[in-house]
């Protein structure tokens, strides 16, 4: 039998076009279709599923688009609520914190006398990560998905857009999604810090945060603090962002960052409440004076704020009742037998609590 020798350049021509043919043969996604109709995501799949605040003309460009990539809808994910298994997927960044043990608790509350069980997803604070770990977990046919924020990457989106289950957002109604909501406004609290600082008198401030700005959100009650504060003609003064994680220790050594170029603040305000009280221990080591020599606020509302001396002030978040309306969404879908159920956004109210570390300059 004649053996044919292949030169390298053949081998290479070959697996090239071994692989474009798998990836011409691999199924078309609904991401595909968006991008071939150039259109996002959420309205391919709007106009795919016969929703009727979609134009016809986008419809019959979706539709079209869809036809010529020979795409189809998931046929499991039709009958998703018919084979789901009886788990309730909840991704959260972490469970290493005070802030999602008490959301994930609610959640199991409102899952009361369901049947419904809970699997975590720990996915950082990155959209990436999340994007990884729900791809993993949409494989146990979940009954209902509860994730953290509006904001993903395009892929999550698609995936999101193919599930027929109950999603619920947690944590975040700033943004803009057709998925059901349970939170609070992170744009409304840095508004509420900035307005409190300026009544205690307060000008020369200060603003510490960490992990490059992880989540979102942090971001986003920063920016607002700052438009706040600029509206009524104050400027922030000095800002450090640390690039590691969120600690009590990242907050003293912030700290120390921070007051090394802008020594005469008044006040800071921080992403979270670890981060402050780990600045106000080294403030107290340092033998300043809080509030007198320098104001600190946080941002969450930690038990441990009413422990420390002087009491933090803070805002307080309802962390655990929304963990149980988001729970209760998913429940009331559950037992009505519908797929997806209705869309909801619930915002509940945010309490500004002050302790010791601000008050009124001439009180």
């Amino acid at each position: 039998m004649r053996m044919t020798t292949l030169s390298t350049d053949e081998i290479r021509i070959f697996v090239l076009g071994e692989l474009l043919v798998r990836k011409m043969q691999k199924r078309p996604t609904l991401k595909d279709v968006a991008a071939y109709s150039q259109v996002s995501i959420i309205s391919a799949s709007r106009a795919l599923r016969g929703l009727e605040n979609v134009s016809p003309e986008l419809r019959a460009k979706v539709e079209a688009a869809a036809d010529a990539l020979g795409y189809s809808r998931n046929p499991i994910a039709g009958s998703l609520r018919g084979q789901s298994s009886d788990l309730v997927v909840v991704l959260v960044p972490a469970m290493t914190n005070n802030v999602f043990p008490a959301v994930v608790d609610g959640i199991y509350a409102g899952l009361s006398q369901t049947g419904l069980g809970v699997v975590l997803g720990l996915t950082g604070y990155g959209i990436e990560s999340e994007e990884r770990v729900l791809r993993n977990m949409l494989a146990w046919s979940p009954a209902g998905l509860v994730l953290s924020g509006s904001e993903h990457t395009d892929d999550t989106e698609a995936m999101l857009a193919e599930f027929d289950g109950p999603i619920v957002e947690v944590m975040d109604i700033d943004g803009e999604t057709e998925r059901s909501q349970v939170g609070l406004s992170h744009l409304e609290a840095g508004r509420m810090m900035a307005d409190h600082f300026l009544k205690c008198g307060y000008r020369r401030i200060g603003y510490i945060g960490a992990w490059g700005e992880q989540p979102l959100r942090s971001r986003k009650r920063r920016i607002s603090f700052e438009e706040e504060l600029r509206r009524n003609g104050v400027e922030l003064v000095g800002r450090f962002i640390h690039p590691d994680p969120s600690s009590v220790s990242v907050g003293a050594e912030s700290f120390d960052r921070l007051i090394e170029e802008h020594s005469d603040l008044e006040a800071i305000f921080f992403a979270n409440d670890d981060l402050a009280l780990g600045a106000m221990s080294n403030a107290l080591d340092r033998g300043l004076s809080i509030p007198d020599d320098m104001a600190f606020a946080g941002f969450n509302g930690l038990d441990v704020c009413d422990v420390v001396r002087p009491h933090l002030t803070t805002i307080v978040t309802p962390r655990f009742e929304v963990g149980c309306l988001a729970g209760k969404i998913i429940a009331d879908t559950f037992r009505t037998g519908e797929n997806k159920g209705p869309q909801q956004r619930r915002e509940l109210a945010l309490e500004l609590r002050q302790g010791g570390t601000t008050r009124l300059r001439n009180a």
